[in-house]
């Protein structure tokens, strides 16, 4: 029910971002979903991508520090108030959420949103029981 997330360190100059996505597309790395998060000096990009391992072994080899982490990726109706329904949800729980991404899917009516939790095991317990429709990895990855 946990979906694979590399989180990338980047200086923030121009290019870094090109290079990036250059390096991965060269070794047929497919990004499914990402968010760049900066400051003036530096950004954590996180990714969604077809292939972990490949992906942070070909960074790594170009010099970024790459790591890897666990986030959920809940499908949620792509409609006014989807977001707060899932969010209500969380709330009651007593879920805090540490950050979030979201996509829509290109063939339904759903969204994805990618979760960072402090309890995530509790996190995807409450959601499952709620009725929401928690992705594995290899759907996600495929998309």
């Amino acid at each position: 029910m946990k979906v694979e997330q590399i989180s990338i360190f980047i200086e923030n100059k121009s290019g870094r971002l090109a290079e990036i996505t250059r390096i991965l597309g060269d070794a047929g790395i497919n990004i499914r979903a990402l968010s760049l998060a900066d400051t003036s000096d530096f950004g954590i990009l996180r990714l969604i991508v077809n292939n972990v391992e490949t992906a942070k072994k070909v960074l790594k080899e170009k010099g970024f520090t790459v790591s890897k982490t666990e986030v959920v990726a809940v499908e949620v109706p792509d409609r006014p108030g989807g977001l707060s329904t899932i969010l209500q949800t969380l709330d009651s729980g007593q879920i805090n959420v540490e950050y979030m991404y979201a996509f829509v899917e290109h063939y339904s009516d759903n969204a994805v949103i990618i979760f960072r939790f402090d309890e995530t095991d509790k996190a995807i317990e409450t959601l499952k029981s709620t009725g929401f429709t928690i992705l594995e990895g290899d759907r996600l990855y495929s998309l």
